[in-house]
């Protein structure tokens, strides 16, 4: 998806959740600025729904639950609100959730030229302060490509990419998969 900033520039956390519902887009929260969610692209969304799919019935039995896009995630109350791509929480404050995931444990977003940098530096250095998140995946829409960071010991971050070939594992939740699963039907263009 790709941020566009929208009017009005500044508004409160209790202002933008309660304007944000009303509206006919989704809209990410960042310090008072508010971004509207456009739409993606066809492999963005193959992409992330092929995660999901793979993920929810290994997640059923284990007491977590994975959502895909639609779903925001309060980074802190004062400050961000975020739309991931696929995020997966197991506390149980976030299984009876109704507005907002406030706990993950796993998110993951798809990259696409539009929102790759913005998933690289401001959501990355943002999640990775997350106490309960253990897994940050990013998944890129144009080639065959995943990175999977990893809560080390302290504040160390571990650092897994994979390719073509590749079993993917996501510890945090105990699942592997070919990363072909997650290209599964994804077209890429030809390069010219």
């Amino acid at each position: 998806m790709i941020a566009i900033p929208q009017q009005p520039p500044k508004m409160t956390v209790e202002e933008y959740l309660e304007w944000e519902p009303q509206q006919d887009l989704r809209y990410e929260y960042a310090n008072g600025e508010v971004f509207a969610m456009t739409g993606g692209t066809i492999p963005h969304n193959d992409i992330a729904l092929n995660l999901y799919t793979a993920l929810r019935p290994h997640l059923r039995s284990r007491g977590c639950r994975v959502n895909v896009s639609d779903v925001k995630m309060q980074l802190t109350p004062q400050s961000r609100y975020y739309y991931p791509d696929v995020i997966v929480s197991c506390n149980p404050e976030d299984l009876n959730a109704r507005k907002f995931i406030q706990h993950p444990k796993l998110i993951a977003e798809v990259l696409s030229p539009g929102t790759s940098a913005k998933d690289r530096d401001e959501k990355f250095t943002y999640y990775l302060t997350i106490p309960s998140l253990q897994e940050y995946i990013l998944i890129d829409s144009e080639k065959i490509s995943v990175e999977r960071y990893c809560r080390g010991e302290g504040r160390m971050w571990l650092y897994y990419p994979y390719t073509a070939g590749d079993i993917i594992t996501l510890s945090s939740i105990e699942f592997e998969c070919p990363i072909e699963l997650l290209y599964e039907g994804v077209v890429f263009t030809a390069e010219e």
